[in-house]
């Protein structure tokens, strides 16, 4: 067989068609007939497209305008404003929250806590947590007001007012403030149990999962009402609202710190790291009061005021030697723990906010005036009849009585107004005089001023200048009427006369303790001699009369073993709601011992109306009751040497 390839064999094709109008069929490589002449068919139409180079050109511009805008961007972004960005970025980022200080304990002078501070919690809700698309269901805020009201004792309604407010966006409201631990507990242990549910049962809504607590303090008073009219009471904003509370606010509030913290969603970032400055705790505040003395003088005036039916009455204890009040106590008191129970009339101090008109308690003012001025002595006779004619007015005393044959000391003994005026009338040669004189006496012993104990809303009393009292008043101010004082002010009287005629001004506060525990005393108080040493020793020896002689109207102040030197008072009372004449101020001041002053003790009740209102038959015992509780606590020893005898009457 030869290598060569066998010759193809030629495959006949289709026959090939005849040419038009030659008879012809086109052989291989001929032209293709032409088509029978006629009217040809119009070309289609062509659309030519505009040349894409100019588009592409404007959009290439228009992109490149963008980015150069993006990069303009950018570049103020990261270069320009960076770092204004950034503190905008951290202020959405980071939250700030206030660390309230602790504020500082109030004590009695041996440290007892008169008012402290404990943990609490306000109690909030974000509200947004409390929406239908947020818990899947309609009613998500009654339900929660329903478990929450009676565990916070607030209105349901109002918790759902505050559950679903207005502003729809509110992410923050407070539902309760300054709640105990206690009250905490129990709605985290609710919470707890409703998640439990939810996770369990799926379909459960924890409709408190929106609830939440702010850590703060509650202020507490251990002893309830006692002291409650020096203490006073801090409001809803944690701030005094009055008595020291308000009056050193500053000191013992402290100041609160900051703090700044990232969040994400509400939760602390701790890897981000925070900044703030930590609350300074307030000072703590040491009063002068006596914890166990306030209580015996709150408990008599307490019992006297109900045992009398009488509007309010006040007792004060003094320190005759350095001015330090140990007791300032008000019938009746309230509670600064529960102020929603408190009578309003009875809420502040009224020791120092009443003004009343002190009636012969204050006599010991114009017999210090009379005897500073060399215008008597004790033994001076005074006759004294039954009615006195000066000015327009006709006086008596305060029974009917023949003409009495007084000492100067008997007519302190016996409380006799017409003996007063007779006395006071030689302190001048015209009366004129006489009134400036005593004027300036009842001005050095500190009426018509301020005690100097700074107290919120103490009132300085009323002592019109000499030229402006009426006729009347130059006949009645001698014996305490047409002249108004605090009991503050009439327990400093005292006081003085048992300091030797030294006044010094009255304090409540001994001094503070800082966060860092060291003790700052209180300012030394202000010394001002108002009388001789000599006449205050001759007033104390007639205060003793008024006491220990059987004509005196003290007796019912007497205690065994003490020499007691002291004063009744019973004025008419100016009704504070009418600025009438009605019923009666009763008081009785005095201090003992009498020989060895220590203790001042000033009682007044206002407006009693069951039984007698006279001072010596209604204040005499209280006086008496605090002195010897005073006296035995403070351990003064009893009196060694007899009373005075001063003469109280003579023979015409």
């Amino acid at each position: 067989m030869s290598d060569r390839e066998p010759p193809r064999r030629r495959v006949p094709g289709p026959a090939r068609p005849v040419r038009p109008g030659t008879g012809q069929r086109p052989g291989p490589g001929a032209r293709p007939a032409r088509r029978p002449a006629g009217p040809r068919p119009a070309p289609p139409k062509v659309i030519r497209l505009g040349s894409p180079r100019p588009r592409l050109r404007l959009i290439g511009f228009a992109l490149t305008l963008v980015m150069l805008a993006f990069i303009v961007r950018l570049f103020q972004v990261q270069a320009v404003d960076a770092s204004t960005y950034a503190a905008k970025a951290d202020q959405n980022r980071y939250v700030g929250q206030v660390l309230a200080a602790e504020r500082g304990e109030i004590t009695d002078r041996h440290g007892v806590a008169l008012a402290t501070s404990e943990d609490a919690y306000d109690i909030t809700a974000d509200p947004t947590l409390f929406a239908p698309d947020e818990l899947k269901i309609p009613d998500g805020p009654e339900q929660a007001a329903a478990l929450l009201a009676p565990i916070l004792g607030q209105d349901q309604d109002d918790l759902v007012r505050k559950l679903r407010p207005e502003n729809e966006a509110l992410r923050y409201v407070k539902l309760a403030g300054r709640q105990t631990p206690q009250v905490w507990k129990q709605i985290k242990d609710l919470k707890a149990t409703l998640a439990k549910q939810s996770g369990a049962e799926g379909a459960t809504a924890n409709v408190l999962a929106g609830v939440l607590a702010v850590p703060t303090s509650k202020r507490v008073y251990p002893n309830s009402e006692l002291a409650a009219g020096i203490l006073g009471w801090v409001n809803a904003e944690g701030r005094g609202g009055g008595g020291v509370e308000l009056q050193l606010e500053k000191r013992l509030a402290g100041e609160d710190g900051k703090i700044r913290y990232a969040q994400s969603g509400g939760r602390l970032v701790p890897t981000a790291g925070s900044s703030g400055t930590p609350a300074v705790p307030g000072s703590d505040v040491e009063l002068t009061i006596d914890r166990d003395i306030q209580w015996a003088a709150q408990n008599a005036i307490s019992e006297q005021v109900e045992e009398s039916r009488a509007d309010r009455g006040y007792v004060i204890v003094q320190d005759t030697r350095t001015g330090e009040v140990l007791a300032m106590a008000n019938a009746p008191g309230f509670d600064p723990n529960d102020l929603s129970e408190a009578d309003p009339e009875a809420l502040g101090n009224a020791a120092l906010q009443d003004a009343f008109e002190p009636g012969s308690t204050a006599k010991v003012l114009s017999m210090a005036a009379v005897l500073e001025e060399n215008a008597a002595t004790p033994g001076t006779h005074v006759v004294v009849p039954n009615r006195l004619h000066r000015g327009d007015r006709l006086f008596k005393d305060d029974i009917d009585h023949p003409t009495w044959y007084l000492t100067l000391n008997g007519v302190l003994a016996k409380s006799s107004n017409i003996g007063t005026i007779l006395a006071t009338g030689q302190l001048g040669k015209t009366q004129a005089q006489a009134n400036k004189v005593l004027y300036d006496y009842l001005r050095r012993f500190g009426l018509g001023s301020r005690t100097g104990l700074g107290f919120p809303g103490e009132t300085k009393g009323i002592l019109a200048a000499p030229g402006d009292w009426s006729t009347s008043q130059q006949y009645t101010i001698p014996f305490g009427q047409g002249v108004s004082i605090n009991a503050m002010q009439a327990a400093s009287v005292y006081s003085t006369i048992a300091n030797g005629g030294v006044r010094v001004e009255p304090t409540l506060v001994r001094g503070s303790k800082g966060p860092d525990g060291r003790f700052t005393p209180a300012p030394e108080p202000e010394r001002t001699r108002v009388v001789s040493e000599k006449t205050a020793k001759t007033l104390a020896r007639m205060l003793e009369s008024v006491v220990d002689d059987e004509e005196g109207t003290g007796t019912k102040a007497r205690i065994p073993g003490y020499r007691v030197a002291g004063k009744t008072g019973t004025a008419n009372r100016v009704d504070p709601a009418t600025g009438k004449y009605h019923g009666y101020t009763s008081s009785f001041a005095g201090f003992a011992p009498a020989d060895k002053p220590r203790i001042t003790v000033y009682c007044a009740i206002q407006n009693a109306t069951e039984g007698s209102y006279f001072g010596g038959q209604i204040c005499g015992p209280v006086y008496k009751q605090v002195m010897e509780f005073a006296l035995k606590t403070l351990q003064v020893p009893p009196t060694g040497a007899a009373p005075a005898a001063l003469p109280v009457t003579f023979k015409p």
